[in-house]
């Protein structure tokens, strides 16, 4: 299971810092992802890092301002969000890659993901 927190309320501009912790097993050889969720949209990608932590990747919306982490010893992914947009505002979920294939090119589907947490609000106001 996998719980998300860290969202809250902030300025365009500002920084949060999203936390997604594991419980009931071990995540270190899965890779994981974090999807955001705005109202009457669909969910899409935002960053994804391998089961080892050596690669990451971002949708061209965050990238150069997002960055995604993991710390296997206390099973937690971390996404540092700076310079926010009002557009940045979402519920944001994190998940685990059920595929384990990476490679060029390849598009993030959220149904690519299981496990996913409640979500963590978002809101970046102007």
């Amino acid at each position: 299971q996998l719980q998300e927190s860290g969202g809250g309320v902030v300025q365009a501009g500002g920084s949060l810092r999203l936390s997604c912790v594991a419980s009931g097993g071990s995540v270190s050889n899965f890779a994981l992802g974090w999807f955001r969720q705005a109202p009457g949209k669909e969910r899409q990608f935002v960053s994804a890092i391998t089961s080892g932590g050596l690669h990451t990747y971002y949708a061209d919306s965050v990238k150069g301002r997002f960055t995604i982490s993991r710390d296997s010893a206390e099973n937690t992914v971390y996404l540092e969000m700076s310079s926010l947009k009002v557009d940045d505002t979402a519920v944001y979920f994190c998940g685990i890659d059920m595929t384990g294939f990476f490679y060029p090119g390849r598009v993030f589907s959220e149904n690519d993901y299981a496990y996913w947490g409640q979500g963590t609000q978002v809101t970046v106001s102007s």
